[in-house]
């Protein structure tokens, strides 16, 4: 009989007790050691029966376990060491604020981050895959530095999906129902204990309703919207029902929650805590854009600006990570859907639709007009942008350049920041002990958490007996894991007990082991290794030197083409004459993964060079001195030296994009996978079974060393986060604190845009003769963001009549000699702009044979005197030749204003006619 209602009876703890509610409801259980043995010690079995959640251990260990507990002293005193160590946590400073107490201007009050999915626990399902763990690491990572950052997501009563395999082999989906009361959150409430409760209009009348979930991440509150309420229709509620599910207007819905109701949740959370608010806002790639949309709105409403004022004060404060590397991979919207959202009785206030539309514009050559995407929205929105690797990076400028039209790939605003992982999460304690035994504990902990380099130092003393030791202990747990797990898959798909003693001796503990484990889309080639099947046996059966293979992932459920990789996975590694030395996982998660990176040799990765953003799962294995081989693509291509793995040389097709069905990729397919099959048999098993008279395989053992001691602390997310502050979160903050102070109104023609409305600016009576704005004696708030669109709206409209006239340089026409200098003279036709409006800029550096200059050289110009006869101004500099070699230069104008974040924000540049080719300035 089915329960009409479903509801959480909640365990009453002793009172002696009552600090392990604190303990399990702050998620730093998760990736703090100690904290986790407490509860295991609580009662073992049923930790393991509860997926090792300290929540639900809580509601389900006996009373009369609790009972003997309230009384032995031992457990008391551990619990209240661990609460105290807790309370102290949160509480103390940390990195971020030694490094406020030192820096020139404060660092951001506080930041928030807003990402469609976290990967902080299993015990937390609400993420599936890279991205949603790059975020929990990121949060991590911010708690333990002391960062001020509230993170922001929804709550997916469903999650991600749980993976099973039927007996053929194909992938099972099921959404098992999440209960809130049975996880590590609680509800955000007003001061009257009622639900605080997020609003936003939907066409027709409608509106769509969420509560608020707070999930404490150690210091950092995470904020997850809840559309799953009595409030909403059925099928509001289902807005939030799981993880990117259902159709383009559904996830419509899901990105404006995430991004409008987020920034709701976030003032909502301020309003009820005291929490400093944000500075700065970053968005985890563009699911979460709509977040600029609210606070324009904001400013609209609650500081008087117009739209292309407020438009300045939010991009200021703004910042943009993209982990996409391909256009496919950016979520794309009817244009008519979003403007039936964002139009109408739905419209924001303030906000036309037209607006909203034209951030999201596919405005570029071969874009698509018809649709609204998310990517170029977030780039809009934001004045700094970033990728999540070095090579990252330059195939994000390169993707979309087209919104920067007129600029080299290298000039387009996109920087980037590697990737790192959470070291407290993903190192095996017995990694950490190893360490912590030659350098000390505290000093372990700070190496781990700060990324500093120097507080490795030591580990190289760690002595290679030890090492292979170790090794061969994280190689046994996660034999022991994968054959329960295989048993268990083996028993989903129909086997009986009787069928599976052959699982016993599934892998073996002191044979090579390889890990490869993703997502599974069609780039990441799951099945590469079984391009050749019969080379791959030889590999797996070598009398001598064996290789062992685990494998997990899952695919989308929408992806037929990755469940039919799997598929094929699957039916290979079912063979009798393998199955013992190949094994596929199915539902790869952070359960696994805890097992997996720990246990294995040596890390595969082979997607399609350059489509893996960053691949932080080989920095994961990296932490517990498992060794990377992989192509040469994402955080690989920047930190491989040679010593710390193997990279798979790639058969380079000019862009890595093919159809897979072509000849092409067929052939590079073949090339690549015989260079993997060659890699393991001739160097990566050769090395491994190459043993010393002392049975030890030393020059193995110096890699796993060289990889703890030099990879380790490159791929710390503490690295990552540091990063972020220093070269982004800070300068977004002073940006934005210099757009939002109030002055005096500055400018001509009205403050707030071509339009000419001056609104505030007059009121407080600054306007002077002919419309013009003079320094009055009340101050305009926001008037740095009323400047700058001001300034924007002037250029931009004076912009068609710059003109870089003629160029001339004393230049003989014969070679150069290294070291010399040419004088160089320019004239520029300004138009309606001022010479403080615009920077002239000679671009200097090698040539290739199409005359196109690398790593070019920047020389600022200087106007001589005022404009001519003809209105042109004359610029002059000094060009130094500093190459040998084919040499040459062009000159270029840009827009310049001390509050641009990049000359080429505007995407505005005036170049000589001749600039296509070069001809005039070349010199060889």
């Amino acid at each position: 009989m089915k329960a009409i209602r479903r509801f959480t009876v909640r365990t009453v703890l002793p009172e002696q007790l009552q600090p392990l509610h604190e303990l399990a409801l702050n998620l730093r259980w998760s990736w703090h050691p100690e904290t986790r043995d407490l509860f295991r010690s609580v009662d073992p079995e049923v930790w393991a029966a509860t997926g090792e959640d300290p929540v639900r251990l809580l509601g389900e260990v006996p009373a009369a376990r609790l009972a003997a507990l309230a009384t032995d002293r031992r457990f008391l005193r551990r619990l209240g060491d661990l609460a105290d160590d807790l309370r102290e946590y949160l509480a103390g400073p940390r990195w971020y604020q030694s490094a406020g107490q030192a820096a020139d201007v404060p660092l951001p009050a506080a930041v928030a981050y807003f990402s469609p999915e976290y990967g902080i626990a299993a015990a937390l399902p609400q993420y599936s895959g890279g991205l949603g763990i790059l975020a929990g690491d990121h949060l991590k990572a911010a708690s333990d530095l002391g960062v001020p950052i509230i993170g922001v997501g929804l709550f997916y009563r469903h999650g991600y999906f749980r993976q099973s395999l039927d007996r053929d082999g194909w992938q099972q989906e099921r959404y098992p129902l999440l209960d809130p009361d049975e996880l590590a959150v609680t509800l955000l409430r007003e001061t009257d204990g009622t639900p605080c409760r997020i609003d936003l209009a939907l066409p027709g009348g409608r509106t769509l309703a969420a509560h608020v979930w707070k999930a404490q991440v150690g210091r950092v509150p995470l904020l997850l919207l809840d559309s799953d309420i009595e409030a909403n229709s059925p099928a509001e509620r289902d807005v939030t029902d799981r993880l990117y599910g259902g159709g383009s207007e559904h996830r419509l819905l899901q990105e404006m929650l995430l991004g409008i109701g987020g920034v709701r949740a976030v003032r909502a959370y301020g309003r009820l805590t005291g929490h400093p608010a944000p500075e700065v806002f970053h968005t985890n790639e563009g699911h979460a854009g709509f977040l600029g949309v609210e606070r324009i709105r904001e400013l609209v409403a609650d500081a008087g600006l117009d739209f292309a004022a407020a438009l300045e004060s939010v991009r200021a404060g703004t910042l943009f990570t993209t982990h996409t590397p391909v256009p496919a991979g950016i979520d794309r919207f009817d244009r008519d859907l979003v403007a039936r959202h964002f139009g109408g009785d739905t419209a924001l206030p303030g906000v036309p639709v037209e607006q909203v539309l034209a951030l999201g514009a596919e405005s570029w050559r071969g874009g698509d007009p018809k649709l609204f995407n998310m990517a170029a929205m977030g780039l809009r929105l934001a004045q700094r942008a970033n990728g999540v690797s070095t090579l990252h990076g330059e195939v994000s400028r390169s993707m979309f350049s087209g919104l920067w039209p007129g600029f080299d790939t290298a000039d387009v605003p996109i920087t980037s920041v590697t990737n790192g992982v959470h070291a407290a999460t993903w190192i095996d304690p017995a990694v950490v002990r190893l360490g912590a035994a030659e350098i000390g504990a505290d000093r372990a902990e700070a190496a781990m958490t700060t990324g500093d380099t120097q507080r490795w130092t030591g580990l190289e003393r760690i002595g290679n007996t030890e090492i292979w030791e170790l090794r061969r202990t994280l190689r046994a747990q996660l034999v022991d894991e994968a054959r329960r797990r295989l048993r268990a898959s083996w028993r989903q798909r129909g086997a009986g007990e009787a069928e599976l003693g052959w699982v016993a001796s599934v892998l073996d503990p002191d044979v090579l082991t390889i890990g490869f484990a993703r997502r599974v889309p069609s780039y990441k080639r799951l099945t590469l290794m079984l391009r050749d099947p019969e080379r791959l046996r030889a590999l797996l059966l070598h009398p001598t030197r064996p290789v062992q293979i685990v494998v997990a992932g899952k695919a989308h459920p929408a992806d037929d083409g990755g469940k039919r990789l799997i598929q094929q996975m699957v039916a290979f590694a079912d063979d009798p004459a393998v199955r013992h030395r190949i094994v596929f996982l199915p539902d790869y998660d952070m359960a696994m993964a805890r097992h997996l990176y720990p246990g294995c040799d040596v890390w595969l990765n082979n997607p399609l060079r350059p489509l893996e953003a960053c691949g932080t799962s080989g920095m994961k294995a990296a932490l517990n001195g498992c060794l990377n081989l992989s192509v040469l693509d994402g955080w690989w291509d920047e930190w491989f030296d040679g010593q710390n793995g193997w990279a798979i040389p790639t058969a380079d097709t000019g862009d890595g994009v093919l159809d897979p069905e072509s000849r092409e990729a067929e052939r590079r397919d073949d090339i690549e996978a015989a260079a993997l099959y060659d890699l393991i048999e001739e160097q990566v098993a050769a090395r491994f079974y190459d043993r010393g008279g002392d049975g030890l395989p030393h020059r193995w053992i110096a890699m796993v060393r060289h990889t703890l001691v030099t990879l380790g602390p490159k791929v710390l997310a503490g690295r990552m986060v540091r990063e972020y502050v220093e070269r982004l979160y800070a300068p977004a903050a002073v940006a934005q604190r210099e757009l939002a102070a109030a002055g005096p109104a500055v400018g001509t023609a009205g403050v707030v845009g071509a339009a000419g409305v001056v609104g505030t600016a007059a009121e407080a009576g600054v306007v002077g003769e002919a419309g013009g704005l003079e320094t009055g004696p009340t101050a305009v708030p926001h008037a740095g963001a009323r400047e700058l669109a001001a300034w924007k709206a002037r250029v931009r409209e004076g912009w068609p009549a710059v003109r870089v006239e003629h160029v001339e340089a004393d230049c003989p026409d014969e070679a150069q000699e290294l070291g010399s200098s040419l004088a160089l003279r320019v004239q520029v036709a300004l138009g309606p702009l001022e010479p403080a409006d615009v920077e002239v800029q000679a671009v200097s550096g090698r040539v290739d044979e199409s005359d196109r200059i690398s790593d070019g050289c920047l020389l600022a110009l200087k106007p001589v005197g005022g404009p001519d006869l003809d209105g042109r101004t004359r610029y002059e500099g000094s060009l130094e030749l500093c190459r040998t070699g084919p040499f040459g230069y062009t000159v270029r104008v840009l827009p310049a204003h001390p509050r641009l974040a990049s000359p080429a924000e505007l995407g505005l540049v005036a170049l000589p006619p001749e600039a296509s080719g070069m001809d005039a300035g070349l010199l060889r």
